[in-house]
Formats: structure tokens, sequence, C-alpha cells
């Protein structure tokens, strides 16, 4: 037993243009745009796409994270548990690196990033506070403001 519930299960897209890669997915797939936050300057740090039954998260590039084609990993995983703290510990027992360690974040969720064994990065994830998409806008603008 891990000691937490897998919630959900999510693959994250790091590209260059990620408003660009929206409308892509939504003319190629029939995807359409269900969450967007940005910088204060625009850049997209998280949006989901409904693609069928699945919800796939794109991000443009930088805080870390370059594009595939710049050098980046294809994708990263990310996976909504029931205690974060619980799944780093789980990962971390079986072999996984930390990238960034478990921490709270403003946006309501607590979580950090981990690399498997075999190169894939993972971010997990524990929703802590239920913030409408205005309030978690707000504290990114602010988050951003400090940074750019």
């Amino acid at each position: 037993m891990t000691g937490f519930h897998v919630i959900k299960l999510q693959p994250r897209l790091v590209v260059s243009g990620a408003d660009a890669a929206i409308d892509f997915y939504g003319r190629a797939l029939g995807a359409t745009l269900t969450e967007r936050y940005t910088t204060p300057q625009g850049k997209v740090v998280h949006a989901e796409i409904a693609v069928g039954d699945f919800t796939v998260a794109i991000k443009d590039e930088g805080d870390g994270d370059p594009a595939p084609r710049d050098g980046g990993v294809p994708v990263i995983m990310s996976l909504r548990v029931t205690d974060v703290d619980a799944a780093a510990a789980a990962f971390d027992a079986a072999g996984g690196t930390v990238i960034y360690p478990v921490s709270d974040w403003p946006h309501g969720e607590r979580g950090g990033r981990f690399a498997d064994p075999f190169g894939h990065q993972w971010m997990l994830t524990q929703v802590i506070a239920d913030m409408s998409p205005e309030e978690i806008q707000r504290v990114t603008d602010e988050m951003f403001s400090r940074d750019d």
C-alpha cells in the first residue's frame, strides 16, 4: 500500500508558443480550452484543453522548462494525489530524484517535481485550498510580477 490515492494523471506539454499550440490542438483534435493562466506579460504558465474525455495541460517554455525542440523533456506527467507527502516519499524510496522539493504553492496546491530513473519528470500535487479561476489568476499575477 502506498499511503495515497491517485486522483488524476495528466500529461503536461511544454511548448514554445502555448496559445498557438492550443489553437493547433483545437483545429487538429477538436480540443477545447478549459483553463488558462498567464503571467502579467501574457506568457501561459498553465492551460488545460479537453481532448475527448481526456485533459492535457500546456505551458509556455521557461521557468526551468525548455520546450523539446530547445532540449527540454517532451512531456511532464502531472499526478494529483490525496497525500502528496506520502507520494513523494514513495517516489523517493523507489529511486526517484527530487527536482523541486514538495512545498505549498500560492495557487492552492502542495507539490513538488521528481525525475524517475528513466529520465521522465513527474509533478506530484495535492489540492490544499479550493480557489476560483479568478483567485488563481490573481495569485499567478502576483507571483510572476515579482519574478519577471
